[in-house]
């Protein structure tokens, strides 16, 4: 055996110039030479591709590697390569090759020379490729993201559930070693049993990464939240990162506003072209960009150990996509922040995703989406519900690196509480998820209960003074304690464990921390984006502006909205610019605007920050970047098509009333629109007269007031201020 390990070492050196294996390596490579099924569970950076990567070099034949991600096999590919003076050494075949490198491959595979092939499941779908397999000699078979298997882990892949059965038909006899860097025991459990394991050797690496920071923060409004990732970047300069959100045009904006802030961003999602996406990954790879803005295509198989922040700007789908994205950061054993932004309104968007999906989908993801709220929402230390998450005990109660055991939340004495928890169980006779639970101890009546006659239980009813949010945190917690869990064969079902049962003969003292952070969040994210403008402006510089609007006003006989729009002075209240060059990247200000009004409006706000000692907002000016995104020109060259407007809102998901700001906007910033088409349908000649007269003796911009002084003609606020961005593009430029 000493002279096998000696060998091991000698093998490692020489292929890869490694002087010593990480963590259980040696005994996975140990398991696969000797022809052992093999599971292995191991931690992104963690080193799992060594672990057929070696016996793979070391054993006669080629290593057939199944990897889900096509666009990643040629990385994994050209890593290989790397460490060895012969290209054919390794080879993929996927449906990205021609004809002519798919005869190359074949010969090389045919001569011997090629150790490891890298394959999608779907090449294995074709039966040329599994008759051209059974002629070759095989040393083993490994898959690779192995959790694709199952319909619980993060990333379902159909084609995965077929992998058995191509085996089999290629070489039954072959050992098969199954890897994953995220896997619950439920997963774990599919794993073995999908790809028919046989008696396998596991190993499970702990899931604990002590170098990664943790942290949860509320996510507020759109144009807030922007400005909160733009000012960590900047305290993060030089520094790579990857920011992860879930649809496409999220990236786009976001790696737009990024790089009008100074900060090298791309986006990165499937819509982009193979060519691209490679370009951009290649980018940040050789830190061309400091930060790539993805969805969750980006990142997998990714070796850049040098990420230090991973944010997410949206909720992820499940605990697992979570742990796995996270997992990008930090993979030197350096420093790895993850700051994941949570609000109740991304929560409701991926219910809505799934509301066409069977129902059995439909409750699997609900699932997956309660454990990654309870993870954002919890009060106790992030890293022990990770691991708990995934089957790992963690000893200690305070991690001291994340959010919460940082800033410990006030605990509060849950004893009786808990009591009524467990009895309902019991009641219940521990056959329903937490949902139905709450409902019954809240006393909620809905036609399952009645039907049940649960209402008519001594417990139901008996949690009413408190709300749904605070039971749903309790029972997290109590798994967490170890009084209660979930039965993962039976979804989700909870079940009252040894130590429940023992607590409720002989109750005793429980203090929890309950996190209450997002409770008022929800209502607070429904107000009105021009009401956030407001109470971020300073009142006093507003009024001040307003009072010199109203007097440039005058001097030039022309309303003032012409000069400036109001939310133009909210933001100047804002971001005190105090240059022309500034002022122009003031919303709705135009160069030209800026040239013939400003220097009045620069000298009053540089004047009130001199005397009042205003240090501007993190020393940078938010640059708003939707002039140069495709929204304008999308608006201008439809209303030149005489598009209606109903329409154009409707194509860009804009409410009327937000498309009439973004046009007005527009015509502000000095560009005309013609509305013709759309004001006669609405206004005839003598109406729109009347409004244009009003319009150029009005001492305000109000339109309230404008429809109390036009009391008689019934106008409406839509026909206002269209008449309103009319009488700007006629006298405004």
């Amino acid at each position: 055996m000493a002279d096998a390990k000696v060998s091991l070492l000698d093998a490692l050196q020489e292929h890869f110039g490694f002087e010593s294996f990480k963590g259980n390596q040696e005994p996975i490579i140990n398991s696969i030479l000797a022809n052992k099924d093999t599971f292995v569970i191991m931690p992104t950076g963690g080193g799992k591709s060594l672990c057929y990567q070696l016996p793979a070099l070391m054993s006669p034949g080629c290593a057939l590697i199944v990897s889900p991600l096509i666009a990643l096999m040629k990385n994994q590919v050209d890593l290989v390569r790397s460490y060895s003076s012969k290209d054919n050494v390794a080879h993929f075949l996927n449906s990205t090759l021609t004809k002519a490198q798919i005869k190359k491959v074949r010969t090389d595979l045919l001569s011997g020379k090629t150790k490891m092939l890298y394959v999608a499941p779907e090449t294995l779908t074709k039966q040329e490729n599994i008759d051209f397999f059974k002629d070759l000699e095989i040393s083993f078979i490994a898959v690779d993201e192995a959790h694709c298997i199952s319909e619980w882990g993060h990333d379902f892949r159909p084609e995965y559930r077929r992998l058995k059965e191509m085996i089999e038909q290629i070489n039954d006899d072959l050992p098969i070693i199954a890897l994953t860097a995220t896997a619950t025991p439920k997963v774990q459990s599919d794993i073995v049993k999908n790809l028919g394991l046989r008696e396998p050797e596991i190993f499970i690496s702990s899931f604990n990464r002590p170098n990664l920071y943790y942290e949860i923060r509320q996510k507020r409004k759109k144009d807030q939240t922007i400005k909160d990732i733009v000012k960590f970047i900047h305290l993060h300069k030089g520094k790579s990162g990857i920011i992860y959100t879930l649809n496409r045009k999220t990236t786009e904006e976001l790696a737009s506003m990024l790089s009008a802030n100074g900060i090298k961003a791309v986006a990165y999602h499937a819509g982009l072209d193979a060519g691209t996406r490679a370009q951009r990954q290649d980018m940040f790879l050789h830190e061309e960009v400091e930060v790539i803005v993805a969805t969750i295509a980006f990142g997998m198989g990714i070796d850049k150990p040098d990420v230090r922040f991973v944010i997410h700007y949206n909720i992820p789908k499940s605990l697992e996509n979570y742990y796995q994205e996270t997992g990008r950061a930090g993979r030197d054993g350096l420093e790895g922040i993850c700051v994941c932004f949570y609000s109740h309104k991304d929560v409701q968007k991926l219910e809505h995703l799934m509301r066409d999906k069977p129902l059995s989908e439909r409750e699997m993801g609900a699932q997956l989406i309660n454990e990654t709220v309870a993870y954002a929402e919890s009060a106790v230390c992030r890293r022990k519900v990770i691991l708990h998450y995934f089957g790992e005990p963690l000893e200690e109660e305070n991690c001291g690196n994340c959010d919460n055991c940082r800033n410990p939340k006030e605990k509060i004495e849950v004893k009786n509480r808990v009591v009524i928890v467990l009895k309902a169980l019991k009641e219940l006779g521990e056959r329903f998820g937490s949902e139905y639970v709450v409902n019954v101890i809240m006393g909620n009546i809905n036609p399952q209960i009645t039907t049940y006659k649960h209402d008519k239980l001594a417990v139901f009813g008996s949690g009413k003074e408190f709300d749904a949010h605070f039971w749903n945190s309790l029972i997290r917690q109590m798994m967490l304690e170890g009084l209660i869990e979930k039965d993962i064969e039976e979804y989700g079902l909870l079940k009252i464990k040894d130590k429940g049962r023992s607590f409720l003969k002989k109750p005793y003292s429980i203090m929890v921390a309950l996190n209450h952070q997002f409770d008022e969040e929800a209502a607070e994210d429904d107000e009105e984006i021009a009401a956030g403008a407001q109470a971020s402006a300073d009142s006093v510089l507003f009024e001040m502006l307003k009072d010199l609007r109203k007097t440039v006003a005058k001097e030039k006989n022309l309303p003032p909205f012409v000069i400036f729009l109001e939310t133009s002075l909210e933001d100047m209240a804002t971001h005190y610019p105090t240059t022309t060059q500034e002022l122009e990247k003031i919303q709705g200000v135009s160069k030209g605007k800026a040239i013939r009004y400003g220097k009045q409006f620069l000298e009053v706000i540089t004047k009130y920050v001199e005397e009042n000692d205003i240090v501007k907002p993190d020393d940078f000016v938010m640059k708003s970047v939707v002039n140069k995104s495709g929204l304008k020109v999308f608006i201008i060259q439809n209303i030149d098509k005489k598009i209606p407007l109903e329409t154009i809102a409707k194509n860009k998901e804009l409410s009327m009333s937000k498309l009439l700001d973004e046009m007005e906007t527009i015509v502000a910033s000095g560009t005309k629109l013609n509305l013709d088409y759309c004001l006669d349908e609405e206004l005839d000649d003598y109406a729109q007269d009347e409004i244009l007269e009003y319009f150029k003796n009005c001492e305000t911009s109000s339109l309230a007031l404008a429809r109390e002084e036009l009391i008689d003609s019934n106008y409406t606020l839509e026909q206002l201020k269209l008449m309103r961005i009319k009488f700007l593009v006629v006298y405004g430029n």
